[in-house]
């Protein structure tokens, strides 16, 4: 009987080690990413199932906002993440951290799908912003007043991407008749009011019952976004910490996403992978340049 409890009792060593031993492995193949809502929708959600399939690391995905896809990654409080701005130049809790461009996301005007309005030009979104157009007659719609949806916080990825591209000017106040915490309920409120106007990224927006406009007569399709003929677009980063002990996988992932499969994956959702679209990186470099040259209060984004 001893030597038989002794058989038993080894038999249960080895499965009990080896069940340890394969938990522990199964919990080195997850990724825990957090970041933008709008990166989330863009591409992060499709890739993460497909990268699974292809490499059995599962990404457990968070939103939580651009700023939490930089900083929560610094402290490794998470092990990649994703943001659709660049890094506060001047804040030492983003110092450090690695951006990798993946994609192209244009931010679109939407409406509520009753509204009559199909298009607007950009001189009118400025003048809508300045608080200079407050009734629908004055962009060709109805006689009621224009209801301005905006982020609260200026270093969101569309607010700030929004002061940059339209005014050239980070600190830029904008008139708004309600400000939101996050993306997801400003669109939804654009859902509910007829009147309501408002910023976002397309990803974002396609999968919502919203109008979404034309700006100077041009759709933000991936076909105008990539050709440069839509004039409201931005990058989209992955983010991670250099010293992170995941590196190599979070490397993984990054490789994976400028895949040919992981670009198709993105040009389904709506947005333009990165590197199929380079020559936007020219047109973001002149934009930079004139705003310089008339002195107004910018710091470059630019992404290389």
């Amino acid at each position: 009987m001893p030597k038989i409890q002794t058989v038993y009792t080894t038999i249960f060593t080895i499965v009990f080690t080896f069940s340890a031993f394969i938990s522990t492995a199964h919990a080195n193949q997850e990724l825990n990413w957090v970041g933008c809502g709008i990166s989330k929708k863009a591409y992060v959600t499709s890739l993460a199932k497909q990268f699974e399939e292809e490499t059995g690391i599962r990404i457990n995905i968070q939103g939580g906002g651009a700023t939490k896809g930089i900083r929560q990654v610094m402290t490794q409080t998470a092990d990649l993440g994703g943001s659709c701005r660049y890094f506060l130049p001047n804040d030492p809790r983003e110092a450090g951290v690695g951006l990798e461009p993946v994609a192209w996301d244009a931010l679109v005007i939407i409406v509520n799908k009753d509204n009559p309005v199909d298009e607007i030009s950009l001189a009118d979104v400025k003048k809508l912003y300045n608080g200079k157009i407050k009734n629908w007659k004055q962009l060709g719609g109805n006689d009621a007043p224009v209801e301005v949806y905006i982020r609260k916080s200026k270093n969101s990825g569309v607010g700030r991407t929004f002061r940059k591209n339209v005014f050239a000017d980070y600190d830029k106040k904008l008139y708004s008749t309600q400000q939101f915490k996050s993306s997801g309920p400003l669109e939804k409120g654009i859902i509910s009011n007829k009147n309501a106007i408002a910023v976002t990224g397309i990803s974002s927006a396609r999968l919502r019952d919203v109008k979404i406009l034309k700006l100077d007569g041009v759709a933000p399709t991936v076909k105008n976004v990539r050709a440069g003929k839509y004039k409201i677009y931005r990058p989209l980063y992955l983010t991670y910490n250099p010293d992170s002990p995941r590196i190599a996988e979070v490397k993984k992932f990054i490789k994976f996403c400028h895949s040919k499969r992981g670009r198709e994956a993105m040009k389904q959702n709506g947005v333009v992978p990165y590197k199929e679209a380079l020559s936007l990186i020219m047109k973001q470099i002149e934009q930079d340049d004139s705003a310089f040259k008339r002195g107004l209060k910018l710091t470059t984004d630019t992404a290389f």
